[in-house]
């Protein structure tokens, strides 16, 4: 019976997935019984990444794939803030958690793999992404002015000198990677004209670091 699969069976069902969830298994598996996953993870064969989806314990995920796995435990979402600006060597590497936005509500979801962070924007500014592809997968990533914005729009308080210092921004890469056209033509998107100040205020910083 497909109720007793064995997990050697399971796993090479599953082995060419670096992502699978609870409804992939019983597209496979119909009578499939949730506490095996518990008896899996007990075991150390499975890690539980959050709200129903699973990868091998011996997966050992690069930084493409964790921004794979933020997209899909969330789809309507997009790989931004810091984890982008780190991503095009922007700000300095954070390696604690993958940061998101969403059009839907902030949420923070930890699993031993790593932790990830989905922040709230309005559908009006749900833009400025790229479909990245790697390998037989894809993954949305800000574009790195999208990248500022959004990071900018969720952090009202960023406008003072100091606060742009502590940004800790790279301003040689800064000024070879954010084309200011680009960045302008999203913030006009926004409609949002004190975010457009602030920005403005950053880019005045930035020029003279």
């Amino acid at each position: 019976m497909r109720n007793n699969i064995k997990y050697i069976d399971f796993a090479e069902t599953f082995r060419a997935r670096p992502l699978f969830s609870i409804k992939d298994i019983r597209k496979a598996y119909p009578d499939f019984q949730k506490r095996r996953l518990y008896e899996w993870q007990k075991k150390g064969y499975l890690v539980n990444i959050s709200k129903g989806y699973y990868i091998f314990s011996s997966l050992k995920p690069d930084e493409r794939l964790l921004f794979y796995i933020a997209n899909k435990i969330r789809p309507c979402s997009y790989v931004s803030l810091e984890t982008a600006l780190a991503y095009y060597q922007l700000i300095p590497e954070n390696v604690f958690s993958v940061t998101s936005v969403s059009t839907k509500k902030t949420i923070v979801l930890k699993s031993k793999l790593a932790g990830f962070i989905y922040k709230k924007i309005s559908p009006d500014i749900f833009f400025g992404y790229d479909l990245i592809r790697d390998g037989d997968r894809s993954f949305r990533l800000a574009k790195p002015e999208k990248a500022f914005i959004d990071y900018f729009y969720l952090n009202p308080d960023l406008k003072s000198e100091s606060a742009f210092e502590a940004l800790r921004v790279n301003a040689e890469n800064f000024r070879g990677k954010v084309k200011k056209s680009v960045l302008s033509g999203m913030l006009g998107k926004t409609g949002n004209k004190g975010l457009s100040r602030r920005i403005s205020d950053f880019l005045e910083f930035i020029k003279n670091a």
